[in-house]
């Protein structure tokens, strides 16, 4: 049985996805240290005009080293209102986004107190309109060793690293993207881009690039 541990994440990118439908079971880490700039509170999709990241602010926890499990969700900022304009203005003309704009919405408009559950319940929600079951669980402690058939992505599928070198096995499938013709295809953006641009055949994507 092939295991990998992940951190939490928002809307991740492909990659981490292609880990949910390739691994037999899944720990989602919530005993690590919260690291802004990371997919834990970020996701990038595809604007007009390129790339952009779309950030979640977070209370400022009392200590340096928080536990994620313990990070609070910020209303500074209108944050829920800039996210799901952001993403209406960037999937409007998609094949899918009205679709599946009333399965997302409700999560900018209600409340999350904790980041972790945030992440997860968007998470499911992605998992169901993919229609994969992924074997899914949040770790009871911090693992710091790992079996031979453990694969540790906690902190490789990562904004900031390279994910050819990091992640040899991912291997990127290009599909239909509403900017192509402006931007070129983007490579491993969030799994919404995805999602609203392939809609059932993301699947497919998603089990030919690993």
């Amino acid at each position: 049985m092939k295991t990998i541990y992940l951190s939490s994440a928002y809307l991740a990118p492909v990659e981490y996805y292609v880990k949910l439908v390739a691994y037999d079971k899944i720990f989602i880490e919530q005993h690590d240290h919260y690291v802004k700039q990371t997919y834990r509170n970020r996701c990038t999709i595809a604007a007009p005009d390129g790339e952009l990241a779309l950030s979640i602010p977070t209370v400022k926890p009392d200590t340096l080293k928080c536990p994620l499990k313990d990070i609070r969700i910020s209303d500074h900022g209108n944050w829920r209102h800039l996210h799901w304009n952001a993403l209406s203005s960037a999937y409007n003309h998609t094949p899918f986004f009205e679709y599946y704009r009333d399965d997302f919405q409700p999560f900018y408009e209600k409340k999350y107190e904790f980041l972790v559950d945030f992440n997860e319940e968007l998470c499911h929600l992605v998992c169901s309109l993919i229609d994969i079951q992924p074997d899914m669980e949040r770790t009871t402690s911090f693992q710091s060793s790992f079996a031979p058939d453990e694969d540790d992505f906690r902190e490789r599928i990562h904004p900031k690293k390279n994910y050819k070198e990091e992640d040899p096995d991912f291997i990127v499938r290009p599909y239909y993207q509403v900017f192509q013709e402006r931007l070129g295809f983007l490579p491993n953006l969030s799994i919404v881009d995805l999602l609203f641009n392939m809609g059932p055949e993301s699947l497919l994507v998603l089990q030919k690039s690993f």
